[in-house]
């Protein structure tokens, strides 16, 4: 029943078994109904790629939602807090294994993470109808709606081509090539560019081009044709390993230099742009964070991630990170009797964040509304270049 929790009966794959906190849990948490008692741990699944071609975007989301917890003490909402890991894996039925296991043997309160739209798709009914509140911190298709238990402090899949296509009609200075990985989440953003792209007077080179998804290693054919369709600039969505080799294979071809790249955020982000090196150079792409943002909130998380885990954090970090903040203040606001309903009802009230990406607030579908900003990769580095727009409402 939604609202109980029970001792585990054997935790998914990996398991932060020790309490997140350093004060010492007073005595039993539950009354003898197995209702809460408003004492005691709660237990908060975190659902992340632990194995396969994801698993850097799972450790990166891992690591910022932890980092808040630590930060502060161990405990969300004045709540000692137990965090249950699963692996989310690289498919949709692993992920919807993994989810059923948090959800329904584990007794969590609540769920954070899921980096496959493939994934969240597959759980929506699981949540929904289980009544437990999901805060997504990546995965967001534009198929996902109609929800009332789902949130996510990431961004709906057409929003980074969204806000980035008015700015390239106005640079491009002739057609734009579009070219994607062939599933959901490429389709999203190439159809998120098109629809201000196109408003704003842009001109495509040719009809998009979707290569299939995940076979596709050699991208000869497809950089021929964008070498031949007279294109002065290339529109893309690529993230992973397939990042990886269409940035290194678009500068071995001759292309790097000559036809600018732009793309959404997870081009660079991340580990796949050591992995690039130099043939990612000049790359612009439009994320909803940056490392090297001004803002207050980012000088006291950006430092604090690189000191903990010596790496710049990631927009997949960041947005865990904010998830935390967020259960942080819907678990306070629930009160005394903390339940999977009363923090879902919490969740639709928390107001403004104060976020290392830039104030940001739920709209009505429970995603983001946020800034965007345009970044250039200059010197193995994602760098600042400005703010584009703000978009939900």
């Amino acid at each position: 029943m939604a609202g109980r929790f029970r001792r585990p009966v054997g935790l998914i794959a990996l398991t932060t078994g020790l309490l997140l906190a350093t004060a010492a849990c007073g005595g039993g948490s539950l009354k003898a109904d197995g209702g809460d008692t408003g004492e005691g741990p709660v237990k908060i699944g975190l659902l992340v790629p632990r194995s396969g071609i994801y698993k850097a975007l799972g450790d990166d989301m891992k690591n910022g939602f932890e980092l808040y917890a630590k930060q502060h003490g161990g405990r969300l909402g004045g709540r000692e807090v137990k965090i249950v890991v699963a692996d989310e894996g690289e498919s949709a039925e692993s992920g919807k294994a993994a989810a059923l296991k948090l959800v329904k043997q584990d007794r969590v309160l609540v769920v954070s993470g899921v980096v496959s739209s493939a994934t969240i798709n597959g759980v929506k009914d699981l949540f929904e109808s289980s009544k437990v509140p999901l805060v997504g911190s990546n995965a967001s298709p534009t198929t996902l709606t109609g929800t009332h238990y789902i949130w996510r402090t990431s961004y709906v899949n057409d929003e980074p081509g969204k806000a980035l296509g008015k700015y390239v009609a106005a640079k491009a200075q002739g057609p734009v090539f579009l070219i994607g990985a062939g599933y959901q989440a490429g389709k999203d953003e190439i159809e998120g560019f098109k629809s201000t792209f196109l408003p704003a007077g842009g001109k495509t080179a040719a009809a998009e081009v979707y290569t299939p998804f995940p076979q596709t290693k050699n991208f000869q054919p497809y950089l021929a044709q964008i070498e031949k369709s007279g294109a002065k600039a290339v529109f893309c969505f690529y993230a992973g390993g397939a990042a990886v080799d269409f940035v290194k294979q678009y500068r071995d071809f001759g292309l790097a230099g000559k036809i600018p790249l732009y793309a959404p955020g997870f081009l660079t982000e991340g580990g796949v742009l050591k992995g690039q090196g130099d043939a990612a150079d000049g790359i612009r792409t439009s994320m909803n964070y940056s490392a090297d943002l001004g803002n207050a909130a980012n000088k006291a998380f950006a430092p604090a991630y690189r000191s903990a885990y010596g790496a710049a954090p990631t927009t997949y970090a960041m947005a865990s990170y904010d998830a935390a903040q967020v259960l942080d203040k819907a678990i306070a606001a629930a009160g005394s009797k903390v339940t999977p309903q009363s923090v879902n009802d919490a969740l639709a009230k928390v107001g403004d964040i104060d976020s290392p990406r830039g104030t940001w607030h739920f709209n009505s579908d429970g995603t983001p509304v946020q800034p965007w900003y345009l970044r250039e990769v200059k010197q193995g580095a994602n760098s600042l270049t400005s703010e584009l727009v703000r978009l939900g409402g």
